[in-house]
């Protein structure tokens, strides 16, 4: 899919589906739908008047101008009411006319650059929403179905953005380039997701790496499980110890040609293909919905993606460390001690908290780096989707600029988090009467005392956060931008932050 632009009027447009938005109660309609509608002889506001189309989010209405366009279709999209207006509900709108473009089998689609124009957001930000809602919302995954590899938008061969003025075409420029790359992350992290487990298994993840590294300029190396041990990461190959499948800790690095001392930032990844809970077996209801277990590690690399192919001006990091988690004899058990990377002690309460065992690895090997801040994504907790259910993602760290920083990321994004304290009170219900730390402080807090238990491993005054992504990282429901199963949480919201890092 081809997305272009075209600096005549909207009304001049010769795609098959011209959309235009509007929002609910309008009074008065904008200068480029007013002369749409009066080059169709006032259809729209007819059906507005009439009642027909009272453009609530979401809303969709489909008119056949019969002269004075270009165009043969003309789609009313509703943008709600102006008040309670949110880039959100612009993604929703963008993908909205994408899906419907789609799914009546057209080839191309025109879009008014005022598409959603209000005072309440400038030029860049709403044509950020709507690329990304279209990219995001045209998402099919497809690769097993029999019937064939068809990902469900070969029809759209073209989206066009229109009627600009030439500094707004330049504006628009910038955000088609950087929309292709960002919504491509997020379409591979998607798709990492979504392969069963017998696909994507760690070798897999790794041969993915070594792939994106070759294609775009990554510095890529995989540490097979020789040499994770010959490292001391105990914690990390503990939870490997049940499956035949091999664990890889899969390390990339994005490295700016630029002046030397630029920030680093390590992005860390839980990457577990299958999760069984290991001894500590779920219940079988809904397991299969465990590969997603590895949405952590999918968002990491898809961001590495990202940082690659905008060129950020940073030295990023990527770390996945990469197993199974399966029962066996040769699994690790509950009362189990094991032993870090950083030499600590873990008694192992329940080996379905593999995650902060497999992290805890991964933050000890980023102190390497010498890292200025340190960013972990993990599906790590049931108690995180009790808390704040599937439309926020819980952030927890020792810095608040830090954590400030993905606040206000996850604000621009719609990738929403939430923070939640780490006082030291809670680090009291992780200690071990037989080693240094447990692996589970018990029901209380449970999202909050896997936060403190990372805490332990994080190199010594270096900015961290964590953001447990257990609640979003997987939808049970359909939604314009966010079609039902892997979401591809966390890459935009990454990737909006380095954006900012030094801003």
């Amino acid at each position: 899919m081809k997305i272009s632009i075209n600096d005549e009027h909207i009304a001049e447009c010769r795609d098959e589906l011209l959309a235009v938005g509007l929002f609910q109660d309008q009074k008065r309609l904008s200068d480029d739908v007013a002369a749409v509608d009066k080059a169709c002889g006032g259809m729209i506001k007819k059906v507005v008047s009439r009642g027909d189309f009272k453009a609530k989010p979401n809303q969709t209405f489909l008119l056949y101008p019969q002269a004075g366009l270009k165009t043969s279709r003309l789609l009313l999209v509703g943008l709600g009411k102006k008040e309670e207006y949110s880039l959100d509900r612009l993604r929703e709108a963008g993908a909205g006319a994408a899906r419907f473009t789609r799914d009546m089998g057209l080839a191309s689609l025109c879009l008014p650059v005022s598409f959603g124009h209000s005072r309440g957001f400038g030029l860049q930000e709403r044509v950020r929403a709507i690329l990304e809602g279209m990219g995001m919302g045209l998402y099919v995954f497809r690769e097993y179905k029999s019937s064939g590899n068809d990902n469900g938008n070969n029809h759209i061969k073209r989206i066009t953005m229109a009627g600009g003025s030439p500094a707004d075409m330049k504006v628009v420029r910038a955000e088609i380039k950087r929309a292709e790359c960002v919504v491509q992350g997020v379409c591979l992290a998607r798709d990492l997701v979504s392969h069963p487990g017998n696909s994507a298994t760690p070798r897999y993840l790794a041969s993915v790496a070594r792939s994106m590294a070759k294609k775009y300029g990554l510095a890529c190396k995989v540490l097979d499980e020789k040499q994770a041990e010959k490292l001391g990461m105990g914690s990390f190959l503990s939870v490997a110890q049940g499956t035949d499948e091999p664990a890889r800790f899969i390390v990339l690095e994005h490295r700016p040609r630029l002046k030397k001392n630029v920030p680093t930032v390590v992005l860390i990844g839980k990457a577990i293909t299958f999760d069984s809970g290991g001894i500590s077996l779920k219940p079988a209801a809904n397991m299969e919905e465990m590969k997603y277990d590895m949405s952590g590690g999918a968002a990491v690399l898809g961001a590495m993606q990202t940082c690659a192919r905008m060129r950020l001006p940073l030295h990023v990091v990527g770390l996945v460390p990469s197993t199974e988690n399966l029962p066996s004899g040769h699994a690790l058990k509950p009362g189990d001690v094991v032993t870090a990377m950083s030499g600590k002690t873990i008694e192992i309460i329940s080996t379905d908290a593999e995650g902060r065992l497999v992290l805890a690895d991964a933050l000890s090997y980023s102190r390497r780096y010498k890292p200025d801040a340190i960013v972990d994504l993990a599906t790590l907790t049931g108690a995180c989707v009790i808390a704040l259910g599937n439309d926020a993602t819980a952030v927890m760290g020792n810095d608040q600029a830090l954590v400030d920083k993905l606040c206000t990321a996850g604000e621009a994004t719609g990738d929403r988090v939430w923070q939640l304290p780490l006082w030291d009170c809670y680090g009291e219900l992780i200690k071990s009467d037989i080693a240094d730390l447990k692996n589970v402080g018990g029901r209380p807090a449970g999202t909050i005392t896997a936060g403190c238990f990372l805490r332990e491993f994080v190199p010594e005054n270096t900015a961290w956060a964590h953001m447990d992504i257990a609640g979003t990282a997987w939808s049970k429901k359909n939604r314009p931008h966010v079609p039902k199963g892997a979401t591809g949480v966390g890459v935009r919201l990454l990737i909006h932050m380095l954006e900012k890092w030094q801003s």
